[in-house]
């Protein structure tokens, strides 16, 4: 009985400081915070004559914070879509954007970056700023033989009437002449 005391009395005694320690410290800053206005799902309807794309489609697309609030998530689906042969009207895809906790982006002058992929087999890297609190700017970084993508998103107004817009926009290899290729608007559902 002793034996079992002093087992616990230990025990007790070991544990108690490690219950007493803090839990992990917060960031003093949230980075993603200034993408906050972007959070939600959103109706998004295509203006066709606006990008080359040529597709009119309406569907729908969500950004929620993910992995315990590290990462923003984008997700979309498309409800309904018309467009040319070679345009994929059952494309999915998936966007995560993340701080970059040790520094390494001061080079790009940011520290948010983007993974996009989808089901086409496109994978792009960004760099995100926001020029404004209401503008997302994601610019793709490849080598200079690539073409380059610039992805933007716009808040226009507040609460239940304020529209979001987005733009998918490409530039040749060398160029920084962007053209629309898919434009979008909608509203908070």
């Amino acid at each position: 009985m002793r034996y079992l005391l002093a087992v616990l009395l230990l025990a007790a005694a070991t544990l108690r400081p490690l219950a007493a320690q803090p839990a992990a410290p917060t960031p003093a800053t949230d980075t993603l915070s200034s993408l906050d206005f972007l959070l939600g799902s959103w109706a998004a309807k295509t203006d066709a004559p606006a990008g080359t794309a040529g597709a009119n489609a309406n569907g729908t697309y969500a950004f929620r914070r993910d992995l315990d609030g590290h990462v923003l998530s984008r997700t979309s689906s498309a409800d309904s879509c018309k467009g040319p042969q070679n345009f994929d009207c059952t494309h999915h895809d998936q966007l995560t954007i993340f701080a970059d906790p040790h520094g390494l982006g001061a080079s790009h002058n940011t520290s948010l970056f983007a993974l996009y992929l989808d089901s086409e087999g496109h994978v792009i890297y960004y760099t995100v700023s926001t020029p404004d609190p209401h503008t997302a700017v994601f610019l793709s970084q490849g080598p200079p033989s690539a073409p380059k993508f610039r992805l933007t998103y716009h808040l226009e107004g507040i609460g239940p009437k304020a529209v979001m817009s987005g733009k998918f926009q490409l530039a040749a290899p060398g160029s920084d002449d962007f053209h629309s290729y898919l434009e979008w608007s909608g509203t908070k559902m």
